[in-house]
């Protein structure tokens, strides 16, 4: 009976290692799957493989338009994507978790691997990516005491322990050994380029085999020079060490350098990220790359057996108020990106691949790899819905008690940041009072992130007549010089900082928002302060109107420029126009006419647009170069169709935005002025 029992006991366990051994070699069918790299190569499923990727992210572009960015993408010869993950896209509030919309990313994994793609996914926690704060939530900035980023900072540690004990969980089931399309997994993000805290990078090792388990590959991005790499590379922890430099230098003797910071044998030659094109900030003029020049840079990697995955393969959209920023040698040396992330990649920000650059990196990877030539993609229809009139809604201290929660408006002596105010993103309306003695005042704001317009009026009036003094702005930051009001009572002192997005690279990216020093009236510290958190939800209160005319296109049609209006703005709204809130209609027949549209603020100044309730991001022409911004059809519907505008100065004088079918990066001082940029302008020389 013994002996029965134990032969029992060993068929049962020689059954279940049979049963372990099937589940190893087959997951849904598919035989043994397995990705390394050895001999200086990557090797999948047996056979020497190479890196044709690209990056495409999923929280640029609208989750509808995955499927086909991706398969623009396969279209390009592409084999791999590769995608950051960014932390506050999924952590807005601590503890608070969003994985839908735009922020479901395991399904953008799954529609990868459905459609036979692989992926290199970039966790972070930090990813620079020109996005607002380098994919970090902004309420890490209020932790006290002040939280050391990207470094061994043990409460640091701890929530991004938090972090990935969500996120790793939910793609280990889509690793590549696990049956998905995973093949590596990159932490942190040139961190050669930031510190040497070797520390750091270990523990985040750590974390991800805790999740991930020892088999996918590991790995870190740096920038191809000796000190980078000697920062950022970790290969005593068996992570893989990829390079990027800027393109056009030679590969071959960067990727010899790169051999010196893995183990021998496990440095297969890979660039990851091979730069298509470059991101732009406001005010300057719109970057682009040369596409022969761009294709014969990627031959040179390609075609001797080197892998590459393009930065971007589609740039897409920062919705929104996510896009990031730069600054100089100092943290006043402030640049924000721009809205659109085209990135002057092959595949544009509205998909289009009827481009040069396309064709000339498609013809090269089908010549290095033998890849072969997939259709070239139709463009998607764009419409051109013409010339649309707005109206006034609001101004936005009429309408302050709808957009602000009255419970969420902070009291302080001093004034705070906005992350300390709950407000994260946007703008905050700080308030206070003081005396105003003399002719005039001269306000001084030594810090402020980033940028504050300041209106005064009589503390009796309340908001009414209310007079805009002025712009105080980080990277020209100036005393402004307020005319006396005359007050019976003390003048009450009005600041709207917006947060023009957080530096997301570099030594400043402890980058906190709003007024972040004294306020000082002539010399005398301001006290006892109101903070205001604006909130755009509630767009939906603002006073109905009826629909608004829209006016045929005549597609030479401009907007006109009456002779006396630059006079007439001097004189009656110089001192008063304010932040005020526009709304247009325009109605879409069917659903077969609804397309994607661009909307031209050709004419306006500066401010954020909202279609149908969705945020499309900032339109700023009066510093260009973006004139026009994306809306991608799925935001769109038959029938009655809403624009609102968030006006921060003063309104196109005709009241009207262009949609139009085509994008434009044609604006700002030095490029074609409309009437209302040059007004600005003016008006800045005079405040200034």
């Amino acid at each position: 009976m013994a002996a029965s029992a134990r032969s029992f006991r060993e068929l049962s366990l020689l059954l279940a290692l049979a049963l372990c051994s099937a589940l190893a070699s087959s997951v849904d069918g598919e035989t043994s799957r397995r990705f390394w790299i050895e001999n200086d190569a990557f090797w999948k499923d047996g056979e020497q493989f190479q890196i044709v990727g690209g990056d495409v992210h999923y929280f640029r572009i609208i989750p509808e338009y995955w499927k086909d960015r991706l398969l623009r993408a396969k279209a390009l010869g592409l084999n791999t994507i590769q995608t950051y993950v960014p932390w506050n896209l999924h952590e807005p509030e601590p503890r608070s978790w969003e994985f839908r919309g735009f922020a479901d990313i395991e399904s953008y994994l799954k529609l990868a691997h459905e459609l036979e793609m692989l992926v290199m996914l970039r966790v972070g926690p930090y990813i620079c990516g020109e996005w607002d704060l380098g994919g970090f939530p902004p309420w890490l900035l209020t932790i006290e005491p002040a939280l050391k980023l990207r470094s061994s900072d043990s409460a640091y540690l701890s929530l991004v322990e938090r972090w990935w004990s969500v996120l790793l969980p939910k793609v280990a089931p889509l690793l590549y050994s696990n049956g998905g399309p995973i093949i590596m997994v990159q932490i942190e993000n040139e961190f050669g380029s930031f510190g040497n805290d070797k520390r750091y990078l270990h523990n985040l090792v750590l974390l991800a085999r805790r999740y991930l388990g020892n088999d996918v590959i590991l790995y870190t991005t740096d920038g191809g020079t000796i000190g980078t790499l000697k920062n950022g590379s970790i290969p005593q922890d068996d992570v893989f060490a990829a390079v990027d430099f800027s393109t056009g230098d030679n590969p071959w003797p960067i990727f010899r350098l790169q051999k010196q910071y893995n183990f021998p044998g496990k440095s297969a030659p890979l660039t990851a990220e091979f730069y298509t094109g470059w991101l732009t900030h406001w005010g300057e003029s719109i970057a682009t790359t040369d596409a022969r020049s761009t294709a014969k840079a990627l031959k040179d990697i390609l075609c001797r057996n080197g892998s590459a995955v393009l930065y971007m393969a589609h740039g897409g959209t920062n919705f929104g108020f996510y896009n990031g920023a730069n600054t100089g040698q100092d943290e006043s040396e402030y640049k924000a990106d721009l809205t659109s992330y085209d990135y002057d990649a092959p595949i544009k920000e509205h998909g289009d691949v009827q481009n040069p650059k396309y064709k000339a990196l498609r013809r090269v990877i089908h010549e290095c790899t033998g890849t072969p030539l997939r259709p070239l993609p139709a463009n998607i229809e764009r419409g051109n819905y013409g010339l649309v009139k707005l109206q006034k809604v609001a101004s936005l201290f009429d309408i302050l008690d709808k957009i602000c929660d009255p419970p969420k408006v902070a009291v302080s002596e001093q004034p705070l940041s906005m992350e300390l105010s709950g407000q994260m993103f946007g703008f905050l309306l700080y308030f206070s009072e003081y005396q105003g003695i003399g002719p005039y005042n001269i306000l001084s704001i030594p810090k402020v992130h980033d940028r504050a317009q300041v209106f005064v009026s009589c503390s009796l009036d309340g908001v009414r007549n209310r007079r805009y003094a002025g712009t105080i702005e980080r990277w020209s930051n100036k005393p402004l010089q307020i005319p006396s009001l005359s007050c019976s009572s003390n003048t009450s002192l009005y600041i709207l900082v917006e947060n023009m997005g957080r530096v997301n690279y570099g030594q400043y990216i402890f980058d906190q928002k709003g007024i972040l020093s004294s306020v000082e009236m002539d010399g005398i510290t301001l006290r006892h302060w109101k903070m205001y958190p604006l909130s755009f939800d509630a767009l939906g209160v603002l006073s109905k109107f009826q629909p608004i005319q829209q006016i045929t296109n005549a597609r030479n049609n401009k907007v006109p420029i009456r002779g006396d209006a630059q006079n007439k703005l001097r004189a009656s709204s110089f001192y008063r126009n304010g932040p005020e809130f526009y709304e247009g209609h325009f109605h879409i027949d069917s659903d077969s006419e609804v397309k994607d549209t661009f909307i031209s603020f050709r004419g306006w100044n500066k401010g954020v647009a909202f279609v149908n309730n969705f945020n499309i991001g900032r339109f700023w022409p009066a510093m260009g170069p973006q004139c026009a911004l994306y809306v991608p059809a799925p935001i769109l519907r038959a029938g009655d169709n809403v624009v609102v505008i968030f006006e921060q100065h003063g309104p196109n004088p005709e009241h009207t935005i262009n949609l139009v079918e085509d994008p434009d990066f044609t604006c700002g001082p030095n490029k074609r002025k409309g009437w209302m940029e040059c007004i600005y302008i003016v008006q800045g020389e005079v405040l200034n």
